[in-house]
């Protein structure tokens, strides 16, 4: 007599999207019993749905992934089996499975081949009896972490074993995708002589991967494919990228899937698809912004549909469309865009009263999320995104916008608020960084803004300090001790407009009780300006650095030029600069080809050239990567007997924040300043840089662009057993 199994499955992950929402559904709603095992609460399970606690199966917080895809898939492959094993009879099946009709096999063996041949087993839906000799045999398997397994290519197990002999086994994460899964089913049902006991391929895979676009296509193609074997349907969550992309992350009418979503009564818009591994679709950006209350959405160009239909839902807010060229000029009319974009929200019950249409200026108003995908700062020049933003983004709302590299973003972005990345992604013109932008509280530029900061900075001097303002630039100084560190904005905060205008370094410098004169800039100035100037010739004129034993002038990139520069005010100070320019002068610097905006300053004058009036001071320390050959071009121009040069290969000119990230920064910049750093000392910091993912890359890429793919090779092996590395474990699949 035939009986009804229950089925079991897990979730790691935050929130079920649509797609899982309708498949736990199904199975509900053709009365058999699921349970979804998870190690947290789940918000949006569908009601009927059995909960269980994960622990009761695995009692653990190492959620295991396949490294190279950012997957718990790996995690769950272990869990599956583990639940087998603790559930006699229990099925398990994936998120992704769909209840065709109900699962009523008499046998414990419950599983089906996925491609045509008979040979490959998929464990999407896998029951087995809990005592048996496979199931015993996997588990022991998957015990250990580092085994090499007999049915990998020949040539990896090959590498394998020669990594294990050297002492670097490679850990199952570092694995293939599949290698507990599908790879590990296959063998190990093969071996036992159990392929009598899989299903064909119309029990549950009709659709086998390579066909799973036949989802979102006319539901006719998969109705036709469906026989009366078909129970338990994989739908392949691997169609949520293709629905994404292509259709706005809800299935098109007429769709199988769109059928499946009415037939159970899943609204797709309450539960937009989420991302696997590495990769966020649009709609699940919304959980980044921070803000409780949202009454207005605004979409600067029309390629934010998904969210939008996420903000609505989310908020009840009202969406405005902002129909504007690619050179900031207002269409005669609305765009081909705007009446598709008003009908896929209408669709999906956005009320058409709460649509607005902005075609002009005056028709923009404060929204608290705004959007620019695709658009200014990626495909078009940026600067015409500014005059939209300065009606539409409402003080401490959020903008999501894509930003090409090279394009100014950055800069352009920094003096409205803070930026955190959401993503990149690379494409034939380079890489793209999706980026959070939440904007200033406040206006930055208003008066009662600048009043308050000069409070503060007044506040902070006290009665032995004082501060100064000229222009784009300002001077802070705070006596503490006698010893004087003299700090200069870089290139990035020189570009916030913050609330806080503290100079560059000043928690660091306040941290070692030290004084400090900090200079600020509101720009890219490189401190040109006479203002600048006078400020340090009356510092110099009045004996202000004598009353201090020891100064130090310190800075990176802009500010390393303004520590070489204006140290000339005090001769025999010692200097600190990270990845310094030594002028912006083209006839000394014709190999200069950045920081355009500076060019035409004026880098005459005791404060020009860096090179040659760093000479007056005591020891100059340079920091600098020698593989950046304008940066190395810049140090090469410091030739006099003070000049310390401390090579950092291969961490860019931004090694600041490659030395901060891996956490000697702090250690190397105060024995600097401290006058106690040795050579010696710095390169032994700097031997964790062989645990550091940009240097490993570097290294790596270097291997490969000068000729030796096996030097690569054995370097990427010993990189992928003591941590990991996205970039090199593909480029290992491809050498």
């Amino acid at each position: 007599m035939a009986r009804t199994r229950e089925v079991g499955t897990l979730w790691i992950g935050g929130a079920l999207s649509w797609m899982e929402q309708l498949c736990l559904k199904s199975f509900v709603d053709k009365g058999q019993k699921i349970t979804l095992f998870s190690y947290e609460e789940v918000a949006n399970v569908p009601d009927g749905v059995t909960r269980r606690d994960g622990r009761e199966i695995l009692d653990t917080d190492d959620f295991i992934k396949y490294e190279k895809k950012d997957s718990f898939a790996l995690f769950a492959d272990y869990f599956r089996l583990h639940m087998i094993r603790k559930n006699p009879g229990m099925i398990w099946v994936d998120t992704d499975v769909y209840c065709h009709r109900v699962m009523d096999y008499d046998s414990d063996y419950v599983m089906g081949f996925e491609l045509p041949g008979g040979r490959r087993v998929n464990n999407a839906i896998l029951g087995l009896p809990a005592e048996s000799a496979v199931l015993q045999e996997m588990l022991a398997f998957t015990e250990d972490r580092y085994s090499i397994a007999p049915f990998l290519k020949e040539a990896l197990q090959k590498e394998y074993r020669a990594a294990a002999e050297a002492g670097r086994p490679v850990h199952v994460s570092q694995q293939p995708w599949g290698v507990w899964g599908p790879l590990m089913v296959t063998h190990f049902i093969h071996k036992h002589g159990l392929a009598h006991e899989v299903q064909p391929l119309a029990a549950f895979y009709p659709i086998p991967f390579p066909q799973r676009l036949k989802f979102l296509r006319r539901q006719s193609e998969v109705l036709n494919l469906l026989t009366p074997e078909t129970t338990a349907l994989h739908l392949w969550a691997s169609n949520k990228r293709e629905l994404d992309l292509r259709h706005n992350g809800i299935p098109r009418k007429g769709s199988y899937f769109a059928e499946l979503l009415q037939r159970h009564d899943i609204q797709p818009q309450k539960a937009p698809l989420t991302g696997r591994g590495r990769r966020r679709f649009d709609a699940n950006l919304l959980d980044d912004v921070d803000l409780k209350q949202v009454t207005r959405f605004a979409d600067i160009g029309g390629n934010a549909q998904t969210m939008a239909l996420a903000a609505w839902v989310k908020w009840g807010c009202s969406i405005d469309l902002i129909d504007i060229g690619r050179n900031g000029l207002w269409p005669d009319g609305p765009s081909d865009w705007v009446a598709r974009y008003r009908q896929f929200l209408t669709d999906h019950g956005v009320p058409f009263d709460q649509i607005n249409l902005c075609g002009k200026e005056d028709d923009l108003r404060p929204a608290e999320v705004v959007t620019n995908l695709t658009g200014f700062g990626d495909l078009y020049r940026i600067p015409p995104l500014g005059p939209v933003l300065d009606h539409v983004l409402a003080p401490g709302g959020c903008l999501i916008s894509d930003i090409r590299k090279g394009s100014g973003g950055y800069p352009f972005f920094r003096p409205r608020g803070t930026l955190a990345r959401l993503s990149t992604r690379k494409d034939a013109g380079g890489e793209v960084h999706r980026v959070l932008l939440t904007a200033h509280k406040d206006t930055p530029q208003s008066p009662d803004a600048d009043r308050s900061w000069a409070e503060i900075a007044q506040g902070l001097a006290g009665k032995e300090g004082f501060y100064r303002e000229g222009g784009d630039h300002a001077m802070l100084f705070i006596k503490r001790s006698d010893t004087l560190v003299v700090t200069f904005d870089n290139l990035d905060i020189a570009m916030e407009k913050r609330e806080d205008r503290r100079p560059w370094g000043f928690a660091f410098v306040e941290k070692q009780g030290w004084s400090m004169l900090g200079v600020t800039a509101a720009g890219w100035t490189w401190f040109r300006d006479p203002w600048v100037y006078a400020q340090f010739d009356a510092l110099k004129d009045t004996g202000f650095f004598k009353q201090f034993k020891r100064v130090v002038f310190y800075g990176a990139s802009m500010g390393g030029y303004g520590a070489c520069a204006f140290a000339a005010a005090c001769p025999g100070a010692d200097v600190v600069a990270i990845s310094p320019q030594s002028t912006l002068d083209k006839t000394l610097v014709p190999f200069e080809t950045r920081y355009k905006t500076a060019w035409d300053r004026d880098f005459s004058g005791p404060y020009g050239d860096a090179a040659k009036v760093s000479a007056a001071a005591g020891r100059v320390t340079l920091i600098y990567d020698p593989y950046e050959p304008l940066d190395s071009g810049h140090v090469a121009r410091f030739m006099a007997g003070n000049v310390v040069r401390l090579r950092a290969p291969l961490l860019g000119h931004r090694l600041g924040s490659s030395l901060q990230q891996m956490g000697i920064l702090s250690l190397i910049v105060l024995a600097a300043l401290n006058g106690t750093l040795t050579e010696a000392d710095f390169y032994q910091r700097l031997r964790a840089r062989k645990q550091f993912g940009r240097y490993q890359k570097e290294l790596f890429n270097r291997a490969v662009s000068k000729g030796h793919p096996e030097l690569a090779r054995r370097m990427g092996r010993w990189v992928l057993t003591h941590g990991g590395n996205r970039h090199i474990r593909k480029a290992l699949e491809k050498l």
